[in-house]
């Protein structure tokens, strides 16, 4: 399928590995030029190397709000415009209620919302006077069903996902969408710093049995960017094999 997106422009944050890399691998593979950041110099170019020419880097630290707007205004200029952001970012330190001081939650809350909020911010009211843009924000299925652990990522990411509904809402009219992709558990370095090398998908209650495909994952991101999902905004969509357990 031909997903229209052949000439776009797209910033995808934290793009240089795991969730990131596999979308920026799947926009490319559309014809979207790319800018992808990372906060060292090497591995941002090798990633986009490994992307090919339609791939720009950028060195970036999106932890807070003011670097996810620095690294929108840097892909702007870099790319000429922007069509498309994919918000994404690391996730906070693993800990449950008893082990997570309160000082924590500013640092989580920096990365996982205001960083959206940041990126979105110097990104949309462009997209608004073209007529035309996708934001795609990478969370996780922690905000619909909390996983243990990992308060501080549970927390943050779903004010991120209230954030990002009522800013799909407020420029729909504007031929803006604005969805989030909210992945279970992929073979990403996140998840083996947090379950180790050997995690197995059936063990973790996955009931497809295996874990995730970045370039799956990317695929259904570019898919929310194309053409064909222009009526398609303020969702959220699980990508988790399944292991989402809840009707809604």
């Amino acid at each position: 399928m031909d997903l229209g997106l052949k000439g776009k422009r797209a910033a995808v944050a934290a793009g240089t590995a795991g969730l990131g890399l596999g979308s920026a691998r799947a926009l490319v593979a559309e014809g979207v030029r790319v800018a992808v950041c990372g906060r060292e110099r090497a591995r941002a170019e090798a990633a986009a190397a490994e992307l090919g020419e339609l791939a720009v880097p950028l060195v970036a630290d999106v932890g807070t709000a003011e670097g996810g707007a620095g690294f929108v205004a840097a892909a702007t200029e870099a790319l000429g415009g922007l069509d498309i952001l994919v918000t994404n970012a690391g996730g906070p330190p693993p800990g449950n209620f008893t082990t997570t001081d309160v000082d924590l939650y500013a640092g989580a809350l920096d990365l996982n919302l205001l960083s959206v909020v940041g990126m979105c911010k110097a990104a949309v009211p462009a997209m608004q006077r073209q007529g035309w843009g996708r934001v795609v924000a990478i969370t996780s299925l922690a905000v619909r069903q909390p996983m243990a652990n990992l308060i501080l990522s549970n927390t943050a990411r779903a004010g991120a996902t209230a954030f990002l509904k009522t800013l799909a809402r407020e420029v729909a009219k504007d031929g803006v969408t604005v969805n989030s992709v909210q992945p279970g558990i992929h073979a990403t370095d996140r998840i083996k710093q947090l379950y180790g090398d050997s995690a197995d998908g059936a063990a973790l209650g996955i009931p497809a049995g295996f874990i995730g495909d970045a370039d799956d994952f990317g695929a259904v991101v570019a898919f929310l960017c194309s053409e064909q999902a222009k009526f398609v905004t303020g969702s959220h969509v699980p990508v988790d094999g399944g292991a989402y357990g809840g009707l809604l």
